[in-house]
């Protein structure tokens, strides 16, 4: 059976490591994505996002010097971007949680809240 709750994860994030220590004190059941070994495909992202009910842009780390070196002050149509997270993972917000089909950016980690 399929975990209904899902965790799009970095292990070396330290928010990341509290949203699942978060569900673990919750007793949540949950299963892991670790984005950056098993890459999103164009249309897991799409529906994320929709899940999320934000767009591509939204959902970039801006910060990241692979935004800044490719990216910054450009301007990508949703499809554009999304290919850009596939190409360069680091770009995506984390952590995110999804149960049934509602998703948050688990920062801070009580947004989690939101979905049960």
């Amino acid at each position: 059976m399929e975990k209904e709750t899902i965790v799009y994860h970095n292990p070396r994030c330290s928010k990341s490591r509290m949203a699942i220590q978060y569900l673990d004190e919750k007793g949540e059941d949950y299963a892991i994505v670790e984005y950056l070994k098993d890459l999103p495909t164009h249309d897991e992202l799409k529906t994320v996002l929709k899940q999320l009910d934000i767009s591509a842009e939204e959902l970039l780390r801006k910060g990241e010097a692979d935004y800044k070196e490719n990216f910054k002050g450009k301007t990508l149509s949703e499809d554009e971007w999304i290919e850009a997270m596939i190409k360069f993972p680091k770009l995506i917000e984390r952590p995110i949680v999804i149960k049934s089909n509602k998703a948050v950016i688990a920062r801070p980690k009580e947004r989690i809240d939101e979905l049960f």
